[in-house]
């Protein structure tokens, strides 16, 4: 048996003691990574971005849709995509590849002219929407009292206005109609639901503290609204601008539909008229609607994925899901 020491005297060698585990982790292993720091919020983002396959997609069909509309007219032989190409109503083949309609017509020229419409028509349509939208609701949510009972007020007019009848109205008695004109009434009926919906984040944005401070520190009315609120709400606006936009091209496909459509370019919407009142689908030249109808639901069905995308992304809850 191993002797005790005498009472009250220290023992020979003293007794370790332990150390708590919140001082001192395990050793790490040679070779083994640290933590990595936290992202910051741009790259976790981006992060989430490249790994959304509704996003990718959906931008993809955008991507490749919008470069066939601006390089493709360089793979035709003319500028003319109305020009009589020696062949009629016949079907796709190496040298028509989208066949052509019975005036002889190329129906791939008139597609990609016709693309290259749509994508004009969605951005000045599109644009003008968001910025007025953008305006109204930033200033009537930030400023409130007076002037948010007005431009309310005219907001609320404008949504129960039949804006389809408005368009029609103004396109049958004007004299000359073209793409940039065309965009340009649509946007000035297509703002009020975006400009409420921007009006209630701004109401909820401008008792936050950071407002506070740059409103005491003396900051104007404008500076405050876009350089302190405007980039707290900037992907809310550009999920926005992606509605507006392909609103304004179903809008402007509508139009051309009932042949109020511009008069001096081509456009998909045109093309499924012109298909329509010259009987396509009765004398089965498929080729001559599909390829308009496709491109259009393509172009706005990949809007509204890839919208859905960003709302994955930018929301913490629908991406942990």
């Amino acid at each position: 048996m191993n002797a005790m020491p005498p009472l009250g005297e220290p023992a020979s060698e003293p007794v370790a003691t332990a150390q708590p585990a919140s001082d001192a982790g395990p050793p790490l292993a040679s070779g083994a990574a640290e933590p990595s720091a936290p992202l910051s919020p741009t790259r976790e983002t981006l992060h989430y971005a490249l790994r959304n396959p509704k996003l990718l997609i959906g931008l993809a069909v955008v991507l490749v849709l919008l470069l066939t509309g601006l390089f493709g007219p360089l793979l035709l032989d003319g500028p003319d995509p109305n020009a009589y190409s020696g062949a009629q109503a016949v079907g796709p083949s190496g040298e028509h590849w989208f066949g052509t309609t019975t005036f002889g017509q190329d129906v791939f020229a008139q597609f990609v002219y016709g693309l290259r419409a749509t994508f004009l028509v969605g951005v000045i349509g599109g644009g003008i929407a968001a910025v007025i939208a953008m305006l109204v609701g930033f200033f009537a949510g930030y400023r409130g009292g007076v002037l948010d009972e007005v431009l309310t007020m005219l907001t609320n007019i404008v949504l129960v206005i039949p804006s389809l009848a408005v368009l029609l109205i103004v396109n049958a008695y004007l004299g000359v109609r073209s793409v940039p004109v065309q965009g340009l009434f649509i946007g000035l009926t297509s703002w009020p639901w975006a400009a409420r919906a921007i009006r209630a984040q701004t109401f909820s944005l401008r008792t936050r503290d950071f407002v506070d401070l740059a409103r005491l520190s003396g900051s104007r009315t404008w500076k405050i609204i876009f350089r302190e609120i405007a980039p707290n709400m900037s992907s809310y606006l550009f999920m926005t601008f992606i509605l507006l936009f392909g609103g304004s091209i179903l809008i402007a496909s509508s139009l051309d539909f009932i042949g109020l459509g511009p008069t001096d370019s081509v456009s998909l919407g045109l093309m499924l008229q012109s298909a329509q009142q010259w009987s396509a689908l009765q004398l089965g030249l498929w080729w001559w609607f599909v390829p308009p109808g496709v491109g259009i639901t393509a172009v706005v069905g990949a809007l509204y994925v890839a919208n859905v995308g960003l709302d994955e992304v930018f929301n913490p809850k629908l991406r942990e899901s």
